[in-house]
């Protein structure tokens, strides 16, 4: 087999694993997993967890805010789009940009609290990268004034 034909089998093969990974991060229908603690991979946080690799801290609101001021602070980051919305729930899919994964993000307005959980759909590790959106999600929070800084 010459040189030529391997790349173009390589290539080929990178292709279809490719497309068949994006293909299968599609989700039609996903269930409200907002009160849910995490699982035991290390590639989820949520408010609801207590255990302290998974554990996100209160993100405590201020007065009256709505899912829409939330949706357009989660929807500022790139890649982002919404999945599901009602009128105290919003889930956002982020989608990496090399590879296409798709990461979840639950938000729910829940008695003066703003529920969060954060999950990547498909892998073991996310190396932190939905802790660190969860993280940049309370900063840009903190900006627009929303939330309190601490538990008051």
């Amino acid at each position: 087999m010459n040189k030529h034909h391997t790349t173009i089998k390589i290539a080929s093969l990178m292709a279809t694993t490719l497309l068949i990974t994006a293909c299968s991060n599609k989700v039609d229908t996903m269930p409200d997993r907002s009160h849910s603690p995490c699982g035991d991979k290390p590639n989820c946080v949520s408010t609801q967890d207590s255990r302290a690799d998974f554990n996100l801290a209160p993100y405590p609101l201020k007065g009256d805010v709505s899912i829409d001021q939330i949706e357009s602070i989660a929807l500022s980051f790139p890649r982002a789009t919404v999945a599901t919305k009602e009128s105290h729930y919003l889930r956002v899919e982020y989608r990496s940009k090399v590879f296409r994964f798709v990461d979840d993000m639950e938000m729910r307005i829940e008695d003066g609290q703003l529920l969060v959980r954060s999950e990547s759909r498909t892998g073991y590790s996310d190396f932190n990268v939905n802790r660190k959106r969860a993280d940049a999600l309370r900063d840009k929070l903190l900006q627009a004034d929303l939330i309190f800084a601490d538990n008051h």
